[in-house]
């Protein structure tokens, strides 16, 4: 996570989706209560948005609402043929808020809140941190395959479509709970096996068995390769923690390419981490571009 290279790009991207990740993250999803204040609210809530402290992304309902279509944007409905629960849990607006200071956190929320209403309704909250060097909970270094510099900007977002299109992304996000006690009853050589990485120095483990994370997600492994750019960071609530997971691509192709193979679907092999993890929800977002220090929502119809 925090050890992608930043390296600028040419595109109108929001800045925040290549950025270290911050000390504190929110991340909030709302669903779409009254069509007559649509307008109205999303006025407010554009200054705010400045895709570095707030990135945001359209999901399909909303984008439904606005009687417009971004081409390859959708619901996610999990994944045919799976062999675990992919739940799904689609909501109309989706906002990341990344701050170094909570108390920055706290007020940026009111500010958004504030905004939205009484267009939009509050539907979930997930307060996020980041862990040592970017680290999950479990203490394996998450984001360790990330493409960097160029290879992250073509990985992550849309080009030659045009304006108001280049520069957008499209955002996966999947919160993840993990069961501690199953896993810290696991022997550290199994919990390396079920990665397959050794937590000790983040080295893969080259007799990994089949069904370990690293040789299920291996980027290269597909036809066309499933490369996309990881921005998670780790979640917690007064009884339940975990990872909360998000991936942005010039397509939602690479994140559904490896869920495919982790859930079964493709050749009946589950994903070892679904022994000590399980996905809470899931969820498709599309983040528009920039545009003069706000989003472009020119694709909308909203200039």
């Amino acid at each position: 996570m925090s050890n992608l290279s930043t390296s600028p790009t040419h595109l109108p991207i929001q800045p925040g989706i290549l950025q270290t990740i911050t000390a504190h993250g929110r991340y909030l999803s709302f669903d779409l209560k009254s069509a007559d204040e649509l307008h109205a609210s999303l006025a407010r809530l554009l200054p705010l948005v400045d895709g570095e402290r707030v990135v945001l992304g359209f999901g399909h309902t909303l984008v439904s609402a606005l009687d417009v279509q971004i081409p390859g944007l959708h619901d996610f409905t999990g994944i045919e043929g799976s062999r675990v629960r992919l739940p799904a849990t689609p909501a109309a607006l989706w906002c990341w808020l990344r701050e170094n200071e909570r108390t920055d956190l706290v007020h940026q929320t009111r500010r958004i809140l504030r905004a939205l209403l009484p267009a939009f309704e509050l539907q979930h909250t997930v307060e996020a941190f980041r862990s040592g060097n970017g680290h999950d909970l479990t203490g394996y270094e998450d984001g360790t395959e990330n493409p960097k510099d160029q290879a992250a900007v073509d990985a992550a977002f849309v080009q030659g479509q045009g304006e108001g299109y280049d520069g957008a992304s499209f955002a996966a996000v999947q919160q993840w709970q993990h069961q501690f006690d199953k896993f810290e009853a696991m022997a550290e050589l199994d919990q390396d096996n079920m990665m397959g990485r050794r937590r000790s120095d983040n080295e893969e483990l080259d007799d990994a068995p089949v069904s370990a994370h690293v040789k299920r997600t291996a980027q290269e492994s597909f036809n066309p390769e499933a490369f996309v750019l990881r921005r998670s960071m780790p979640w917690a609530d007064m009884l339940n923690a975990g990872l909360h997971f998000v991936a942005f691509g010039k397509s939602f192709y690479a994140f559904e390419a490896q869920l495919r193979r982790m859930s079964g679907a493709e050749d009946k092999h589950t994903d070892a981490l679904f022994t000590i993890s399980k996905p809470v929800s899931g969820s498709y977002y599309w983040c528009p571009p920039m545009l003069d220090g706000k989003p472009d929502l020119r694709a909308l119809k909203l200039a």
